[in-house]
């Protein structure tokens, strides 16, 4: 069972999804430091100095004018703002990885085209080894005369 795992694990399909994960993984907090620090302070500026982070619902009824105040108060709270930004992240993760795997794709399409046209090259240098020409058949006249030829020599004997 071992040696199976062992195979299975040194496959490269899965050695290539660990590497992805990994990748993924550092990509992640790119994408997360994004959109915290680089798109939604603009958006909340626009917005009159709104933080997306203190955006959320409490579900206790009461109010409180921030989150730290709901978070101390130990309410039961919606973080409305932070399920934006996680979407936000999302969206941005999603069309990275669209254009990464469009790229990928085109690269593979490109290095297929190389290949065929070495391969068809190679054919085109090849001579071909020419068809023996097929003997022609005889013609009406020709069959006509051995036909003559075969009851001249049937003859000759009797």
């Amino acid at each position: 069972m071992i040696q199976e795992f062992k195979k299975f694990i040194m496959r490269g399909n899965v050695v290539d999804l660990a590497v992805g994960i990994i990748i993924g993984a550092a990509f992640k907090g790119v994408t997360t430091s994004l959109v915290k620090d680089v798109i939604t302070p603009p958006i909340g500026l626009v917005l009159n100095n709104f933080n997306f982070d203190d955006l959320f619902i409490s579900l206790n009824g009461q109010f409180y004018p921030t989150l730290k105040d709901a978070l101390d108060a130990s309410a039961p709270i919606i973080k409305v703002g932070s399920f934006i930004n996680v979407c936000i992240d999302f969206l941005i993760t999603a069309v990275a990885i669209f254009f990464l795997i469009k790229f990928v794709n085109r690269m593979e399409d490109v290095i297929e085209d190389l290949t065929d046209d070495d391969a068809d090259e190679e054919v085109v240098e090849a001579t071909p080894e020419p068809e023996p020409v097929p003997e022609p058949e005889p013609t009406t006249e020709e069959r006509l005369l051995e036909v003559l030829e075969k009851l001249s020599a049937q003859l000759d004997k009797a």
